[in-house]
C-alpha cells in the first residue's frame, strides 16, 4: 500500500499511536531510520516505530552533529520517513533550537510534519553527541522551562526529556534533573551515556513508574546490551540511532572504492538489492496500480551479457 492511498494513514494522531505502543507489555525497540527507504525496510522487518537521529540526519547531509541544522530541515526528514513508512516517528529535537518560544515552534512544526514523539536535551549550543567529552550542560531550571513550553504547545506529541548530566554531575545529578523535568511535564526520560549495567539499573530504580529510554549507539560509552537486557534493567524504549546510516555509509564507501579500482561495479552486484527487490521495497507496482493509464513495467531479469 502506498502513501497515496486514502487508508494508508491512521486517523489516530501519531502521538496517541506512540502512546498505545508504550502501553503494550514489554520494551519498544525503535531503530534509527535515516531516510525514507530505511524506514520502509524497518517496517518490512516488523518494527512498529522508528527514530530520526540528529547525528544521522546531519551525517547524511555531510555535516557534523553540532546543532547546525534547522527546524525546517528536520521537518523535511520527518515528512519523508512518515510518508514512506506510516509508522509513529520519534524525532531528535536537539536542544529545541532556542529557548521557550523556539521550542514551542519546534513542537508545532514537528507535529504538522507528522512526528509522534520528540526528545529534548539539556545541553547548550554548540551541542555535541551525548557520548563525546566536554559537553556543556544548561541550568536545570532552564531545561525545565523548555519542557514546560513543549508540553504547553503540544497537541498529541509525546515529550521525552533527555539529560546528559551523568558525565558531569554523576548519577545523583542526572536523577535530580530527571525528576525536575518530569514535574515540568515530560512524559518520559532519556538518561544519555550511562556506561554500566549498574548505572542503568540504579537510574531505573530511582525513577519508579517513569518510562525510560535507553540509547544503544555503537562506538560510544555504552557497552552492547540487547533489547531484552534493557527491558530487564527497567527500560521501556531502546533506540539504535545511527546504526542504519553507519552500515549504509560503509557499504557506499566500499562501492566507490571498487568502482575506482575495477572500472565499474561488476564485482559488487552480489551486495546490491536487485531491481526487483528494490521495486518491491518501495512498492513500485502499488503506485502504478493507482493510475490505470500507466503501462505496467516489465522488470528486466538478470544483467545483459557482452558478446
Amino acid at each position: 500500500m502506498t502513501y497515496l492511498s486514502a487508508d494508508f494513514y491512521s486517523d489516530t494522531p501519531a502521538g496517541e499511536r506512540f502512546r498505545a505502543l508504550l502501553a503494550r507489555p514489554g520494551i519498544l525497540g525503535i531503530p534509527g531510520t535515516h531516510n525514507g527507504l530505511a524506514a520502509q525496510q524497518a517496517r518490512q522487518a516488523g518494527f512498529t516505530a522508528c527514530y530520526l537521529s540528529g547525528a544521522a540526519m546531519t551525517a547524511s547531509m555531510g555535516l557534523p552533529d553540532l546543532g547546525i541544522i534547522t527546524v525546517d530541515e528536520v521537518a523535511f526528514f520527518i515528512r519523508q520517513v512518515v510518508r514512506a513508512s506510516g509508522l509513529p516517528v520519534l524525532v531528535d529535537g536537539d536542544t529545541g533550537y532556542g529557548e521557550a518560544l523556539n521550542v514551542m515552534h519546534m513542537v508545532r512544526t514537528f507535529e504538522e510534519a507528522g512526528a509522534a514523539a520528540v526528545h529534548l536535551e539539556d545541553q547548550i549550543l554548540p551541542k555535541k553527541c551525548g557520548h563525546l567529552n566536554d559537553k556543556k550542560i544548561a541550568p536545570a531550571q532552564e531545561m525545565a522551562a523548555k519542557v514546560a513550553a513543549a508540553r504547553h504547545a503540544r497537541r498529541h506529541l509525546y515529550i521525552i526529556a533527555r539529560t546528559d548530566a551523568a558525565a558531569s554531575e554523576g548519577l545523583e545529578g542526572a536523577v535530580a534533573r530527571a525528576k525536575l523535568y518530569m514535574e515540568a511535564g515530560a512524559d518520559a526520560i532519556f538518561p544519555e551515556a550511562l556506561n554500566t549495567e549498574d548505572m542503568f539499573r540504579e537510574f531505573a530504580r530511582r525513577m519508579p513508574g517513569v518510562p525510560l529510554l535507553a540509547n544503544m549507539t555503537e562506538f560510544g560509552r555504552t557497552p552492547f546490551y540487547t533489547k531484552e537486557q534493557f527491558e530487564e534493567f527497567g527500560y521501556k524504549m531502546v533506540i539504535w540511532p545511527v546504526t542504519s546510516l553507519r552500515v549504509a555509509a560503509q557499504a557506499q564507501r566500499k562501492l566507490y572504492q571498487a568502482i575506482m579500482r575495477d572500472g565499474g561495479a561488476q564485482n559488487c552486484v552480489d551486495k546490491m538489492l536487485t531491481r526487483k527487490e528494490l521495486y518491491e521495497t518501495i512498492d513500485y507496482a502499488g503506485f502504478e496500480a493507482l493510475d490505470a493509464t500507466i503501462v505496467k513495467t516489465i522488470v528486466p531479469e538478470g544483467i545483459p551479457q557482452t558478446a
